[in-house]
């Protein structure tokens, strides 16, 4: 018989409910936890599509397989929330963060030293590392360098461990190139949720709401957008307003690109095809991201389809969320 998994907690639209789908994701963790990683394996996908929440899950997972895990979010809201760890290794933690002058100003530093401090001081632990937006917090100029450190605590631990997982989402799509470029990590994509999960999300949600097909072709599958539509009682308006204002989306930057711009959203594989300068302008404020190719294994969970026109999802490039080009459509729309 399959082996059940633990279902994490994870906080949506208010309330805690249960880590819903991502099926074939759980089934990747736990080859993790039986194998180890090799490298460090970082996760590029859009924000808001759930790599948080799977992070969360991969925690309960590693933990059932005798895994000690640090967790560090650096942009979490509340201080505690930044550094987690399993409660077997609470003092060991702890006597490291005392040695550590003010260590939540350089979060991400202090959980790699907190992991070597975990290797010396137990006799060959298993050991998990997941770091949640990192490259976010410590510049894109740096990822490079934190791989290369995560990949040391793998490769030139400061003591024997049995095995180790280290991982690391990031929706910071432009860091993807600069550590590709390197043998230093593995790099999967990870894309918003596929219908059937989704609509499991959609209905734990209470009170009135739109169809499921709308609900969908709005948000594409991505869980985050799904909440913040409920937040904003379904005004679809209020939401695109808040992506063009948060993203700086200006009227001088759409008459820049103009009919560039046109082309992409009719079709994002335009930016793949012709347009490369575009493409990473699109890429650096997370409007669009690159997408691997549909091989299971360069993905996490299940990846999109070829394309979806509806959804703005291309082969190469696709919107983040059918809302994010909506968002630019509008504003070259008044910017004609």
């Amino acid at each position: 018989m399959p082996r059940t998994v633990k279902r994490a907690r994870v906080k949506f639209a208010g309330r805690e409910v249960e880590f819903v789908d991502r099926v074939t994701a759980i089934g990747q963790v736990e080859e993790l936890a039986e194998g180890g990683t090799w490298w460090p394996l970082v996760v590029y996908g859009p924000e808001g599509c759930g790599k948080t929440a799977l992070l969360r899950q991969a925690r309960a997972i590693l933990e059932e397989y005798g895994y000690h895990v640090v967790y560090v979010n650096p942009l979490a809201e509340r201080v505690e929330e930044m550094l987690q760890y399993t409660p077997s290794v609470r003092s060991i933690v702890e006597e490291a963060l005392r040695l550590i002058p003010e260590p939540y100003s350089r979060i991400v530093d202090v959980a790699i030293s907190v992991a070597g401090h975990i290797m010396r001081s137990l006799s060959r632990p298993r050991l998990a590392v997941l770091m949640d937006d990192v490259f976010q917090a410590v510049g894109v100029d740096k990822a490079e360098q934190y791989v290369k450190a995560l990949l040391n605590l793998i490769e030139w631990p400061p003591a024997d461990y049995d095995k180790i997982v280290v991982l690391v989402a990031s929706s910071e799509g432009v860091t993807r190139a600069r550590i590709g470029r390197h043998r230093w990590a593995e790099i999967r994509a990870m894309w918003n949720m596929p219908r059937e999960g989704f609509q499991q999300l959609y209905e734990q949600l209470p009170g009135p709401k739109p169809p499921l097909d709308e609900a969908w072709r709005w948000t594409g599958g991505n869980p985050e957008t799904l909440e913040r539509l409920y937040r904003a009682g379904w005004d679809v308006g209020n939401i695109v307003d808040s992506i063009i204002i948060n993203k700086e989306l200006s009227g001088a930057f759409v008459r820049r690109w103009d009919s560039r711009l046109w082309r992409a959203v009719e079709d994002p594989d335009y930016l793949w095809e012709e347009d490369e300068e575009l493409a990473k302008e699109l890429t650096e404020r997370n409007f669009v991201a690159l997408m691997n190719a549909r091989r299971r294994d360069m993905w996490i969970d299940v990846p999109p389809p070829e394309r979806d026109p509806e959804l703005g999802i291309g082969r190469y490039y696709a919107w983040q969320t059918p809302l994010h080009r909506e968002a630019v459509r509008r504003v070259l729309g008044a910017a004609r």
